[in-house]
């Protein structure tokens, strides 16, 4: 049978193409989508756990939209890549993959994204998670338990026992890592919603711990206000931030063809450092570095092209750029030099750059 074609119209050239291998409901109103990449597109979706899908979701006004949702499944673990999907009640990506996605069907994909990664197998973390806040932190868990000797400690809330997503897994991981998984669950309908006080005490155990948080807005507020309470340092606190992608990463920006040709187009002399390789190009005032290097074939990790996801996150180590940092870097990340790659143009050169 001939998988089913519910990819936007007019595909980008910038997505691929992955069949739906199952459709998995995990609670009533979340489901799990199973993606196959084809052979020749397995590298290009090699990912990290904690890290996240950008898919083009068929709109009948706009062609697509893009929606970015999480990896539940662990590398080193799972032949195929899924995601997990929590509906929302004005959401329309999660009310359409909910609704229309069936096993057999074809999606339009981006690369996997995301900086909410472990550093490390090996170092015992705390890893906090609110409803489908789960979805990366439970990739970062698995892939802990599978492949390192870190112990893990989940924090999870959910308004009752009937929202909890991966409940049996999580059983049986926790049978299974006996000593090593630690798994505390929080009932917002039993004990009301985790205070600053509540999660400082779960912190306070083991302060030396890698602290990870993914969750509503207010959750995640609560959670960062207990670490600081705690002195856990900066650098040992990672948090996953998701807002609604309003630019289109799908289609690309137009370039002239004069402008990649040497002395075609006036720019400033820029070194880009990606992946361990050199870059050396004119970079041009009217595009952004993404753009740019998208515009060269270079591989550069994007996945919003609005300022709202953080993946092209790079820090300019000489030179100048002009940029709108939006809200997802930090003002100490600012102040070192980062800069987010898809809203940067040049400003001052010769300009040197490392992601």
């Amino acid at each position: 049978m001939q998988p089913t074609d519910l990819t936007a119209r007019e595909p980008s050239s910038r997505g691929h193409l992955l069949e739906v291998m199952a459709v998995i409901d995990e609670t009533p109103d979340a489901r799990s989508i199973v993606l196959r990449p084809t052979e020749v597109d397995r590298p290009t979706f090699a990912y990290d756990p904690g890290q996240f899908l950008t898919i083009a979701i068929p709109s009948e006004l706009t062609g697509h939209v893009a929606r970015s949702y999480s990896l539940s499944s662990a590398p080193s673990l799972d032949a195929d890549l899924k995601i997990t999907v929590k509906r929302i009640s004005s959401g329309y990506g999660s009310n359409w993959l909910c609704d229309n996605v069936q096993t057999g069907a074809l999606v339009t994909v981006l690369p996997p994204a995301g900086r909410f990664t472990p550093t490390s197998y090996d170092v015992d973390v705390l890893l906090f998670a609110a409803g489908s806040g789960i979805t990366p932190v439970m990739s970062i868990l698995k892939a802990i338990l599978a492949n390192g000797a870190g112990a893990v400690t989940l924090f999870y809330a959910n308004r009752d026992a009937d929202s909890v997503i991966f409940a049996r897994e999580l059983n049986g991981l926790r049978d299974a890592h006996r000593g090593r998984l630690t798994v505390i669950h929080w009932f917002d309908g039993v004990s009301g919603f985790p205070t600053t006080s509540h999660l400082i005490e779960v912190i306070d155990a083991d302060t030396s711990r890698e602290v990870f948080v993914c969750g509503p807005g207010p959750f995640m507020d609560a959670v960062a206000a207990a670490v600081e309470a705690a002195r856990v340092p900066r650098e040992r606190f990672h948090r996953e931030v998701f807002s609604s992608i309003t630019g289109d990463p799908f289609t690309p920006t137009p370039v002239p063809v004069n402008m990649l040709e040497p002395g075609g187009s006036s720019g400033v002399e820029t070194s880009v450092l990606l992946y361990g390789l050199t870059h050396n190009f004119e970079w041009s005032t009217d595009l952004t570095l993404v753009d740019a290097l998208l515009a060269r074939d270079v591989a550069v990790p994007y996945s919003c092209r609005s300022g709202e996801c953080g993946s092209c996150v790079c820090r300019v180590t000489k030179g100048a750029v002009t940029t709108d940092a939006g809200d997802v870097l930090e003002p100490e990340d600012a102040a070192e030099g980062y800069v987010l790659g898809c809203q940067s143009r040049p400003s001052e050169g010769p300009i040197e750059i490392e992601f």
